[in-house]
């Protein structure tokens, strides 16, 4: 396959995500799984999207491509798409279905989650690549076959398992199948959801060190969702860490995992084990996620949180700068231990910033003179 796609750069954003909110239900007890949810995704870039399982990674994913089912609404938000093609580009929450026809595959796609389910188990592997490349591709069978084929090769399969129903092919073969159907018209925007969850941590590996590879070969960003953090920190440049339908944490991956600042992302960090370096005792985290009929007022984390205070239960954070400044303009919180608006306690240590030379932990930054 040629690829025609231009040289990406990461300052440039493709998918912006401003106040998308979604409920599940149409009468007075539809529940808001979705709370002006705002995400941006730079060219050329590997966002990953963690949470607990019933956070919203997949309900943000499928509102923004309008795949969502019913009983799923979209109340309210923009999807804003910025192609370097000139076709799709628009707010997809607008776009009329003809529109978004031409728009997905061509310009996004999406790898769903459990590959034996996309797949349709009655028709071949060979079938089910060329009627994507069919419906928006008017090119020979032969010419759809040979494309079709060179997916499966791009992707580590044979090319004689074209003809190969998907139960004959095991678990990791399938999902890489669905990463080559939809790679198959060289989109600029690749969703994963969960495309290693099933898989044995040896095909994680490779999953995810193909990702990277196809990613630099062909130039796509990828939006990938997972409830494993550990996983992102080593694929993604960016992580935004989702909680009770929120964005709590948008940082660099290396920040994520050296420097959490809200204590959410902290638990989740030592939920699991560490690879190397010495022996410590996972934490967790107390409690479960709250009832989306129910939420608590204020944090929607307070009730779980361990540094808790009054001001958690009156005013609900935003995400925003952290008490740094322009340190850490790159990153952003919902957290009022970070509000330097809010008269808060210190700053714990692990939540506190550690600069290259001095420490800060355990000091309250308001009283430090860091933030005037």
């Amino acid at each position: 396959m040629t690829i025609t796609t231009p040289p990406r750069t990461q300052t440039e954003p493709l998918l912006e995500i401003r106040d998308l909110s979604v409920d599940y239900g149409y009468d007075e007890n539809a529940v808001t799984a979705l709370s002006n949810v705002n995400l941006t995704l730079h060219r050329g870039e590997i966002l990953g999207l963690a949470g607990e399982s019933g956070c919203g990674k997949s309900t943000l994913a499928y509102a923004a491509t309008r795949l969502l089912p019913p009983p799923g609404v979209i109340t309210g938000g923009e999807v804003m798409f910025t192609s370097s093609r000139g076709g799709g580009s628009g707010d997809l929450l607008r776009m009329s279905d003809k529109q978004l026809r031409a728009q997905r595959w061509r310009d996004t796609a999406i790898v769903f989650q459990g590959s034996m389910n996309a797949l349709n188990p009655v028709y071949r592997v060979g079938k089910q690549l060329m009627d994507g490349i069919a419906a928006h591709e008017k090119i020979p069978r032969k010419a759809m076959r040979e494309r079709a084929a060179e997916l499966l090769t791009m992707v580590g399969i044979s090319a004689d398992r074209l003809d190969s129903y998907p139960h004959q092919l095991s678990g990791g073969m399938r999902q890489r199948v669905m990463i080559a159907m939809a790679l198959a018209l060289e989109p600029e925007l690749v969703i994963m959801d969960e495309p290693t969850t099933a898989l044995d941590v040896v095909m994680q590996r490779q999953i995810v060190e193909q990702i990277i590879e196809l990613k630099d070969e062909l130039g796509f960003s990828v939006i990938f969702i997972t409830h494993d953090v550990s996983l992102l920190i080593e694929l993604a440049d960016r992580i935004a860490i989702m909680y009770a339908g929120e964005i709590v944490e948008d940082a660099g991956s290396r920040e994520v995992y050296h420097e959490p600042r809200h204590p959410y992302t902290a638990g989740l960090l030592h939920s699991f084990p560490p690879l190397r370096g010495p022996k410590r005792e996972l934490g967790g985290i107390p409690g479960s996620p709250p009832d989306l009929l129910s939420l608590p007022s204020g944090c929607r984390f307070r009730t779980r949180c361990p540094y808790a205070f009054g001001a958690c239960a009156r005013v609900v954070p935003q995400l925003g700068d952290t008490l740094y400044g322009d340190d850490e303009a790159h990153r952003g919180v919902a957290c009022h231990l970070h509000d330097a608006t809010i008269d808060g306690p210190s700053v714990p240590p692990e939540l506190a910033v550690r600069p290259e030379g001095r420490t800060l932990l355990g000091v309250n930054p308001r009283e430090s003179g860091k933030i005037s």
